[in-house]
């Protein structure tokens, strides 16, 4: 199986997972606030759509996606942009997620189809990370559902992919921040409920971050503030990170506070 293939499987069986949680849900738990300020359950499903809906737009039209990006462009606000387009997505159950599963499948198979790099938000990207990214903002956001409801999910190893991916974007936190870009390499090693323990970066480096695989994915995804996570820094740079580290694409989220 190609990367790709692995990761699309591995976003397909997390999506399920979402899909499973939110699929017996009244219009009244739908309605349900969750921890990003002004979103519902709802919402948090219908920005999932949106996302997959413009992802598609990126792999299959890059000139029409491109104009897309002029307009947030000419917003000033990325936030706004977001969430008046995830209320654009807003609608009744069995439609909200009618589309939520047409728009995932729509985005599988172009990216299984395509050959070429996608343009996104400030990048671009090869398309196993593009299905890398949706697997974080879908499991990102099915933690923020999990939030509303009151449950704890099982951890999985899908969420490898997050982890490699917070990793990887060391640098893009510090400078969506605004702040330099550090030099130096952290070595990171997370520790997983099965008794592995995921890797990355130098062996050697100084720098250093330790602790559990979830409260990585926790931290990465702006979903706990770094008070809340058991997560050990060494060295100057893995220290900050704590406060800067972003896994997705755009200007910083609005951070959570601590418990």
């Amino acid at each position: 199986m190609s990367l790709l293939a692995s990761v699309l499987t591995d976003l397909a069986a997390e999506s399920d997972d979402l899909d499973r949680t939110v699929s017996g849900l009244s219009e009244a738990d739908l309605d349900r606030p969750t921890p990003a300020p002004g979103w519902t359950i709802a919402h948090q499903i219908a920005h999932l759509t949106w996302t997959d809906v413009i992802a598609h737009t990126a792999v299959t039209d890059p000139d029409a996606f491109l104009a897309q990006l002029a307009t947030v462009s000419r917003t000033g606000r990325f936030e706004n942009y977001v969430d008046r387009a995830a209320e654009s997505y807003l609608a009744a159950p069995p439609d909200l997620l009618a589309r939520w599963r047409t728009a995932r499948a729509d985005l599988a198979t172009a990216l299984l189809e395509t050959t070429s790099r996608v343009v996104w938000f400030g990048t671009t990207m090869s398309p196993a990370s593009m299905a890398t990214a949706r697997l974080m903002e879908t499991w990102a956001h099915g933690q923020d559902v999990a939030d509303a409801l009151g449950v704890e999910r099982a951890f999985t190893s899908r969420l490898r992919h997050v982890a490699h991916l917070g990793y990887r974007t060391l640098g893009h936190g510090f400078a969506a921040h605004g702040r330099p870009v550090p030099a130096a390499a952290v070595r990171v090693e997370l520790s997983t409920p099965d008794g592995d323990v995921w890797t990355f970066g130098p062996e050697d480096a100084a720098e250093r971050l330790d602790g559990p695989a979830l409260d990585f994915c926790l931290l990465v995804t702006q979903r706990r503030h770094p008070e809340d996570l058991a997560l050990k820094t060494s060295g100057a740079v893995a220290t900050e990170w704590l406060d800067v580290a972003q896994a997705f694409a755009g200007p910083p989220g609005g951070k959570r506070l601590p418990r």
